[in-house]
């Protein structure tokens, strides 16, 4: 398990990958060729994935992302050391805050 800031990354077994992931359609990479895993609204920093791979986000309003990193990569971001992820799949975890009456994405 790896964590950076609010974002939790967590392996994910591939027999454990939904099926519906092969045709679910990938995020589109930034202007900087990284995949965002979570842009900071108040910073404008990005906790984001450099290297090959592909980011598949899941329904729902706090669906979380499926991240395959074929060969590997590194999640960066500019105030946080790099971390460098192994190649395989993983589930991409947002940390919520309780608000009464609701439940909100923590912003950056």
């Amino acid at each position: 398990m790896y964590r950076q800031g609010d974002v939790l990354i967590v392996p994910v077994d591939t027999e454990a990958v939904p099926p519906h992931v092969a045709l679910a359609p990938r995020e589109a990479r930034d202007g900087r060729g990284r995949l965002v895993l979570a842009l900071g609204e108040v910073t404008g920093h990005a906790h984001a994935v450099v290297g090959p791979g592909d980011l598949v986000r899941e329904p729902g309003p706090f669906g979380p992302l499926l991240l395959h990193l074929p060969q590997g990569g590194r999640v960066v971001h500019e105030e946080h050391a790099v971390i460098p992820l192994p190649r395989g799949w993983y589930r991409v975890i947002r940390q919520r805050e309780y608000v009464p009456g609701s439940v909100r994405i923590v912003a950056d």
